[in-house]
């Protein structure tokens, strides 16, 4: 076992500092938990992208992986034993170094030094059958007996987060909180741009032609994208022999099922220059390069054997406009709020305050829905022109969900418990606040297929202030443009990517989704993600650059401004990027983010805060 442990360790490209002592630990962690040593590597790799370290396995890292193994095991032991509960509200921090400056600390709430983590063994008892805050013993939740309600976990730029709240808290339920309440500034333009696949759709079609043509579709967009920068020549067919240089387009391809490897990687080129035929790639030459299944790169290099197409250089990343063409603006946006549509779109300004969250809304251990309600509470108090919630609303990996105990319906729930909560608040904000709804494969109450068609919630009295978009999908708000995709792509790239002399790993895995102009590029796709190329194929595909990328993934929260090369030779194109986290992570507490965008990224400041 312990080569086996080796042999995993050097498959994945980790290196191994102190080989023998790191050995000796991770062969006990295979006894004690029960794990082979690839299920202990992939549990490795999940750490060290969550504390974005290098490929370097260190000693001094094992004691806190050891830490992570026994949180994992613990809570399969929870979902397997659906009975058993142990009421811990756990908060993980990272102490890792970003790239974007300094290590923030987290700050307390007003009046508060220290962040602490609560260990609730059993629920306190407090006059009788009532407990201290005034709710009956059954529905005191270790979630609802946290402290500190708010606490700021990184920011970008800067923005002020945490004032006041412990006044916040005081007049949570005061009588006179309507009359104090300030609305919104102004009331938010919204335009859908992608609107496909449609409601209703019928799914579950896709044939092996459409797969096909949807694969060979995007080579020839990126074969036409190179040749027309002027940078690159025609594409040649890469499996014939050839003592000269030549420049090949094509997808990165396993040759064999399971995970990809750097031996063998294979590069598929299109039906017009090769016939659809494959060959190795040799990367030995290249210092630096990042490859997964599904992507579409260029490649420099020479094939004298006609075997292996020996690389010099990888290309990766098509300029991608910034504006949409006027086509695509004709046949696929769709407005919103036409009547309430300045005359001049000019007028409108390219400011935008937004709170971004992504489900679950309710802990593991209940379906009351409490960090959806203090959500909304905080967006109450911030007072944001949009609320951003990607799904799952109603989970499908929910303990009680799977067990079938429920008394009412999916959809029953969803009304019931989600969109009651929005209506009250879009009511109590007035007209000027908007949500935004996404779907997620992981909803029980709506089509499991991806992409994935908008909710039909028939709300015609607040269709114009709650609005749902599809999976993925985009909008415009004050001329922003918003991306926003509920599949975990990061999580599901991270297991499938095969990288040399990359520093920072998570920047990397952000920067295929817009170098690749896809919101989902890999393929074959993970094992729980339905895609279907036949439904709607372009709603994959960013036809615009987003100024704002929102990526939910169980990895780690962050909020970054990414660069990227522009159209015009010197040109530098930035989006932000944020992955809001989980806002119920178990039976604790997770994360969203507030974001203030002020005419470009670098300008604009925002907060990942923990609930």
């Amino acid at each position: 076992m312990e080569d086996q442990i080796r042999a995993e360790f050097r498959k994945n490209n980790f290196v191994l500092v102190e080989e023998e002592e790191i050995v000796q630990k991770c062969l006990t962690f295979c006894i004690n938990y029960d794990l082979s040593p690839s299920d202990l590597v992939s549990s490795w790799d999940l750490y060290s992208i969550n504390r974005q370290l290098e490929l370097i396995v260190s000693d001094a890292h094992m004691d806190a992986f050891r830490q992570q193994l026994q949180i994992e095991q613990k809570q399969a032991i929870i979902e397997k034993e659906q009975g058993l509960h142990t009421y811990t509200d756990v908060t993980m921090e990272f102490n890792d170094e970003h790239e974007d400056g300094k290590e923030i600390v987290p700050t307390s709430p007003a009046g508060q030094n220290d962040v602490h983590l609560e260990s609730f063994d059993a629920t306190p008892i407090v006059n009788g059958s009532m407990h201290k805050s005034g709710k009956p013993l059954e529905l005191v939740t270790p979630f609802g007996q946290r402290k500190d309600k708010f606490v700021v976990h990184s920011t970008l730029n800067s923005i002020p987060i945490v004032n006041d709240i412990k006044e916040e808290q005081g007049k949570e339920n005061s009588d006179d909180d309507v009359i104090k309440r300030v609305q919104p500034s102004q009331r938010c333009s919204l335009e859908i741009i992608s609107s496909q696949p449609a409601p209703g759709c019928r799914y579950m079609y896709d044939r092996i032609e459409d797969k096909f043509n949807c694969l060979e579709d995007r080579i020839m967009k990126y074969s036409k994208a190179l040749v027309a920068s002027q940078l690159y020549e025609e594409p040649v067919d890469p499996s014939v022999a050839s003592q000269k240089s030549i420049f090949a387009v094509g997808m990165i391809c396993c040759e064999e099922e399971g995970r990809l490897k750097e031996k063998p990687i294979m590069l598929q080129s299109s039906v017009e220059h090769s016939g659809g035929q494959r060959v190795r790639l040799d990367l030995q030459k290249l210092g630096q390069f990042s490859l997964f299944p599904g992507q579409v790169v260029g490649v420099e290099g020479h094939n004298p054997s006609g075997h292996y197409l020996i690389a010099t250089k990888i290309v990766d990343y098509v300029p991608l406009p910034v504006s949409v063409d006027d086509n695509f603006r004709q046949t696929k946006r769709q407005a919103v709020d036409q009547d309430n549509q300045p005359a001049d779109s000019s007028d409108i300004p390219s400011d935008l305050s937004l709170i971004i969250a992504s489900g679950p809304f309710t802990t593991t251990d209940n379906l009351f829905f409490e960090p959806l309600s203090e959500l909304l509470a905080y967006a109450q108090r911030k007072q944001p022109q949009l609320l951003v919630l990607l799904g799952p609303f109603i989970d499908s990996e929910h303990p009680e969900i799977k067990k079938g105990t429920l008394n009412r319906t999916y959809d029953e729930l969803f009304r019931l418990e989600v969109l009651r909560r929005l209506q009250d608040y879009v009511e109590y904000m007035g007209s000027a606040a908007r949500v935004i709804l996404v779907p997620s494969v992981r909803d029980a109450h709506h089509d499991y297929v991806f992409p994935q068609p908008a909710f039909d919630i028939n709300l015609a009295d607040l269709n114009h202030q709650i609005t749902c978009i599809t999976n993925p999908g985009m909008f415009s708000a004050n001329k922003v443009k918003v991306g926003c995709c509920s599949v975990d792509v990061l999580k599901q790239l991270s297991t499938d990517v095969v990288s040399r002399g990359i520093k920072n790993r998570m920047t990397t895995l952000t920067n295929h989704l817009l170098s690749q102009h896809s919101f989902y590029p890999l393929y074959p796709p993970a094992e729980d993600t339905p895609l279907d190329l036949s439904l709607a194929p372009e709603a994959l595909r960013m036809s615009t650059l987003p100024d704002i990328l929102i990526v939910p993934s169980d990895l780690t929260q962050f909020v970054k401004v990414l660069s990227l090369e522009g159209t015009n030779e010197g040109e530098e194109v930035k989006c932000i990027c944020v992955n809001p986290g989980r806002l119920a992570r178990g039976e604790g507490s997770g994360h969203f983010v507030q974001l203030n965008f002020h005419a470009t990224p670098d300008s604009s400041s925002a907060s990942v805060i923990r609930i």
